[in-house]
């Protein structure tokens, strides 16, 4: 499939043995987290305002840190928000990094993002978990579906649009953003409530 074969591409690019793509970098935080059953995460007071959202939608504790992060930081022992990060051979072994397709981001897609992996066995939960439960590739009425899913998986039109671009983004130096491009989320009244 062409979802395949992006998700094959920024693998390769990225120096992970597997990438799960899915609608947006935040979903993937959100899977990821989800995945590893974790209490809480800790986010840097500068960065997107979705990330330390998430706590509340998943019912975990929020706790904030000061951080003068560059490409990506860490929100637990192993899951990453890497959304702005665009480095060939960046993946860190045994983590979930997680990567932004966002229409401002290096490889702009208008929308979308990868979680990068080199767990098998997490690679294919996670990949269900973003498709409703399923095995792709095979009708669902066909599988006696054992996994919760959430409905974020990639469409093959971003995939192949990703695809499409990969080259010129590969060969293209990409924007080096900087914490102070984030204003500082935590003092926003949603999370002072």
């Amino acid at each position: 499939s062409v979802v395949g074969e992006f998700e094959q591409e920024i693998a390769k690019f990225f120096g992970s043995s597997y990438a799960v793509a899915v609608d947006s970098c935040t979903h993937g935080v959100e899977l990821c987290l989800r995945y590893t059953q974790v209490d809480y995460i800790n986010v840097p007071t500068h960065t997107y305002v979705s990330i330390p959202m998430l706590a509340k939608k998943l019912w975990i504790d929020l706790y904030w840190k000061e951080e003068n992060w560059k490409d990506c930081y860490s929100l637990t022992h192993n899951v990453i928000d890497a959304a702005v990060l665009w480095k060939k051979d960046s993946y860190i072994p045994n983590t979930f990094m997680c990567v932004s397709f966002q229409f401002q981001k290096h490889l702009s897609l208008g929308r979308g993002g990868v979680i990068l992996t080199d767990d098998l066995n997490a690679y294919i939960e996670l990949k269900k978990m973003s498709y409703d439960g399923r095995i792709p590739n095979i009708p669902w009425r066909d599988q006696d579906i054992d996994t919760i899913g959430y409905h974020y998986y990639m469409t093959p039109e971003t995939a192949q649009l990703g695809l499409d671009k990969l080259p010129e983004a590969i060969n293209t130096k990409p924007k080096q953003w900087k914490v102070a491009d984030w204003p500082n989320v935590s003092k926003f009244k949603v999370f002072n409530k």
